[in-house]
């Protein structure tokens, strides 16, 4: 199986590494004038170095993929998607490797049912240095499913099953859909809090005022959810915050979010997460203010920073 990893950053960068040690052929897509010779990988997953292939412009890829995995910033999602429909074969299939909301939605558009596989991310990964990703926690394996039925179940389980022989645990479920809502109101509680403060999970758990902002992020999601009819596997947004502080937070609780280091650079992934609820909120006529206060200061961390470059 031929793979082409888009976007070969902590995630990217940890799929290219474990499918080319695997022994597969495995390239990465990476931004016009970079390139990337070796990766190193440290943390949970064992500590390994691999000679990589990559490419800075999809016109110079040696093959078409059987699967492209796109593992790039949400921001990025529809220009890096066109870029490379060209390189798509009729059999190629598309993995969406990232998070929040609207990846899967926007390869559906321009690609078609079908063509799209979902999955659920939830180990860390951080890039230390060009070159060197730690992968730092895993709270489950990697759910991968496609939300319009198309794609067989035997690929899927067979995908998820070379996924895991490769270092990463990944399992196939149907209800894929299910697990990146879940995700989702995870991130979206934690990730902008933890970047705006500059704090762990743990420490957001802990803190009174910021348990109760995150419980209205979440109250708000699971109103916004219910009216677009959109399902999950909680019956009641208090169901979930039982687990989220009791199950969820303690494995990752000394974890930083990745938003951490985007604001710092100006610019996040907000619109996907908080900005994504925000919208849904407005389509299903539903008042979401504590998810728009939090997008609203994301985004004026950013034009700060932007601002004082």
């Amino acid at each position: 199986m031929r793979f082409l990893v888009v976007g070969v950053g902590a995630i990217g960068g940890a799929y290219l590494a474990f499918l080319t040690r695997a022994g597969y052929r495995a390239v990465g897509l990476v931004k016009p004038g970079r390139h990337l010779d070796t990766i190193e990988v440290t943390g949970i997953w064992g500590d390994f170095t691999v000679k990589v292939s990559t490419f800075d412009s999809p016109e110079k890829l040696p093959f078409t993929p059987d699967l492209l995995i796109l593992s790039v910033k949400s921001y990025d999602t529809e220009e890096a998607l066109k870029s490379v429909r060209h390189v798509v074969g009729k059999e190629t299939l598309i993995m969406i490797a990232q998070n929040g909301y609207g990846n899967y939605e926007k390869a559906v558009e321009i690609f078609g049912e079908g063509k799209v596989i979902l999955s659920r991310i939830i180990f860390g990964s951080k890039v230390l240095k060009p070159g060197v990703i730690k992968i730092t926690v895993c709270a489950d394996d990697v759910i991968i499913g496609d939300p319009s039925s198309r794609i067989g179940d035997g690929f899927l389980k067979e995908l998820a099953r070379t996924f895991s022989e490769a270092g990463i645990p990944t399992r196939y479920d149907p209800e894929v859909y299910k697990y990146l809502w879940d995700k989702i109101i995870y991130n979206s509680a934690l990730n902008p809090l933890g970047a705006l403060l500059e704090v762990n999970y743990g420490t957001l758990a802990e803190n009174p005022h910021t348990r109760d902002v995150m419980d209205r992020i979440i109250y708000e999601i699971f109103e916004v959810l219910r009216a677009g009819g959109i399902e999950t596997f909680w019956k009641c947004p208090e169901e979930f915050i039982d687990v989220f502080y009791s199950k969820l937070i303690p494995p990752t609780a000394a974890h930083y979010p990745s938003m951490l280091e985007d604001i710092k650079k100006g610019r996040t992934e907000i619109d996907s997460l908080n900005g994504a609820v925000v919208r849904l909120g407005k389509k299903f006529g539903v008042e979401t203010p504590v998810n728009e206060t939090i997008t609203a200061l994301v985004k004026a961390r950013e034009l700060l920073f932007n601002l004082n470059r």
